[in-house]
């Protein structure tokens, strides 16, 4: 994922409310959300190369999703596939010490990344780590509204803080509906030259990604994943899969009741 919006405990129906897109070269072979054959209890995507997933979700509410870390002058060639942190975590399984321990010992082998990772529930309990200059230890997030791209959390870029506005005035209606949510990931416009981030690399491509969703014969925004979990432990995913011109070609959906995890989280 390389655009990411969700809020904690920021709406009365809802305590978590998640959008992000998913950019990645058209090359790149994938499979669109579904219920994995070794996990029959994870929902989500793969990433056909490596084997990994960007995003997914158990049934009893473990979730975990990851962006990469932009910086051109950290590459690591033969790094572990960072997609692994998410299929290990919900496949595992991993228990959230388990999780903390792993990054704590391995995170610096893996190319540049942030994940989001935790338990969703009545109360959820979501943690952030990054190899990437973020906190020395996973932080557990406060309530409220935060965004994420391929820098550190809650960085100012203008389409993290364009999508997390948008977020904030559709926690202002009475319910949230996800195309509500998809309407602000299909957002095709970029930021204006002068307010550009500088990852060092050249500014046609930083103009490029700084749109919410990128459209491009070569690398663009293969997917749209939005979801609502409500105080009475429903969840639902939708995920929107586009070709190389942002057209949508699939669109999967998954509906399950989450136990709540308030309590009982591994530490």
């Amino acid at each position: 994922m390389c655009l990411l919006a969700f809020a904690i405990n920021a709406h009365p129906q809802y305590p978590f409310v998640f959008a992000g897109n998913r950019d990645e070269f058209h090359a790149r072979e994938t499979a669109a959300a579904h219920w994995w054959d070794e996990a029959t209890d994870v929902f989500g995507g793969r990433d056909l190369e490596a084997g990994g997933a960007w995003l997914g979700m158990q049934r009893d509410g473990y979730f975990a999703v990851l962006t990469n870390f932009r910086d051109p002058d950290q590459k690591k060639p033969g790094a572990p596939s960072r997609g692994e942190l998410v299929r290990e975590f919900l496949a595992g399984p991993l228990d959230m010490n388990d999780m903390h321990e792993w990054l704590l010992r391995d995170g610096a082998s893996y190319a540049g990344f942030n994940i989001i990772y935790g338990r969703l529930g009545s109360e959820p309990q979501l943690y952030w780590y990054s190899n990437a200059g973020g906190p020395e230890q996973p932080l557990l997030l406060e309530e409220g509204i935060h965004g994420l791209s391929n820098h550190l959390l809650d960085t100012p870029w203008p389409k993290v803080q364009r999508t997390t506005q948008g977020l904030d005035n559709v926690l202002h209606n009475d319910d949230v509906e996800h195309d509500m949510l998809q309407d602000l990931l299909d957002d095709p416009r970029p930021a204006a030259d002068a307010h550009l981030p500088d990852t060092g690399i050249p500014t046609e491509w930083e103009r490029l990604l700084s749109a919410p969703k990128i459209i491009s014969s070569e690398y663009g925004t293969r997917a749209s994943t939005t979801l609502l979990l409500d105080r009475q432990g429903n969840a639902s995913f939708v995920e929107r899969s586009f070709d190389m011109a942002g057209r949508e070609q699939d669109r999967r959906e998954a509906r399950f009741r989450v136990p709540d995890a308030s309590v009982n989280m591994g530490e």
